[in-house]
């Protein structure tokens, strides 16, 4: 029989599972599918790009899980309610708040377009319809810059802007938040934490995301520092190697060292891997003990967020839906813009997405799957 968690519960059980659908990643139909499935499928947080139509989009996904709900526990699944919804904010430029552009009709007629081979969300491609960067699918994974061979691909950075918190969380349902900064940006976070800290008290959960650094235990100890005491749950979220836990199982090694660094250094807080996470994490977590091997035992780690590999084992189904085409029968008006199915009208797929989902989400919710 299954245990059962809720989302705050499972950090101290080391159980949380969070997907992460793109800081910049504005995909909203995609979004949608990929809350409603994961959701099904037991994850405990939802993070999305702080943008009120994401946020929507994601929202929908989830409300539409009550209806499956039932069903999905009779399935086996993990579901047992609703996520929390986080939004992604930064204080200054990151790799995960960027968009690549560039000029198509720049492009010579000989280049055979590795940019377009290389691109893991699709977002570029050439066609009649449209060539260059699909703005929407976009999220600032860099892979494009070093293959092009005319160096034409650029980059459009963005920072979150403080006075955008309140209305988010005021009218937006968002449970929780995720500051991205990076070492040496002590006045930047501060700037931005004035303005959350107003809010905090309506949060469930802050994350604080930062990648390596030689002094990031001190760093982070200053941050501690400045927004204590938190009226919520406070997690650092450990990113290793940002965006490529689609690249190989390798990559989830940069997290799992910095995992360890941030945990020696004791901080308050709950620790949660990210960045190059993937199929391989948990498995490798528990040969190093990082990870309980039964329920309720005492977790060094508390849980685990799953980006560019989650949302990559479900592209079938997206693009699935994404090409259906709309017949007689479901058309009540003229299309004049591309439609995508609503993910739970077609309920093989949705089943397909959910049980792929929870062929991630078990590693964390399911003890039944240890090691003896």
């Amino acid at each position: 029989m299954r245990t059962l968690y809720t989302p705050l519960n499972s950090l101290s059980t080391g159980n949380w599972f969070k997907l992460i659908c793109g800081a910049s990643y504005q995909h909203l139909p995609a979004v949608r599918s990929l809350a409603l499935a994961y959701t099904l499928a037991g994850a405990d947080c939802i993070d999305v790009a702080a943008d009120p139509a994401v946020i929507a989009a994601a929202q929908a996904g989830m409300e539409i899980a009550q209806q499956f709900g039932t069903v999905a526990a009779k399935k086996g699944f993990h579901y047992t309610g609703q996520p929390l919804l986080m939004i992604s904010l930064n204080d200054g430029e990151d790799p995960h708040f960027r968009k690549a552009e560039f000029d198509s009709t720049a492009c010579p007629v000989e280049c055979w377009r590795p940019c377009e081979a290389i691109c893991p969300a699709a977002a570029i491609t050439f066609s009649e319809v449209h060539s260059g960067v699909i703005d929407a699918l976009c999220y600032g994974c860099g892979r494009c810059l070093p293959v092009c061979p005319s160096q034409l691909i650029n980059t459009r950075s963005y920072v979150s802007t403080p006075t955008i918190v309140a209305p988010l969380v005021l009218s937006n349902g968002v449970d929780a938040i995720e500051i991205h900064t990076q070492v040496g940006r002590e006045h930047d976070f501060k700037r931005l934490w004035e303005n959350v800290q107003q809010w905090a008290s309506q949060l469930k959960l802050i994350s604080i995301s930062c990648p390596n650094h030689p002094d990031l235990v001190d760093y982070l100890s200053t941050l501690y520092e400045m927004i204590s005491p938190l009226p919520c749950v406070l997690v650092w979220q450990t990113d290793g190697r940002p965006m490529s836990g689609d690249i190989g199982a390798g990559t989830t090694q940069a997290s799992i060292k910095l995992a360890q660094k941030v945990i020696a250094a004791n901080l308050p807080g709950f620790v949660q891997l990210a960045g190059g996470t993937n199929q391989s994490t948990v498995a490798k977590l528990k040969t190093l003990g990082l990870l309980p091997r039964k329920p309720s035992s005492p977790s060094p780690v508390g849980g685990i967020a799953y980006g560019s590999y989650a949302r990559t084992l479900l592209s079938s189904i997206l693009e699935q839906l994404e090409s259906m085409p709309m017949t007689a029968t479901t058309a009540t008006q003229p299309i004049k813009t591309p439609v995508t199915f609503p993910l739970e009208t077609q309920p093989d797929l949705l089943w397909k997405a959910v049980s792929l989902a929870d062929s991630l989400v078990c590693q964390l919710k399911d003890f039944s799957n240890q090691h003896p």
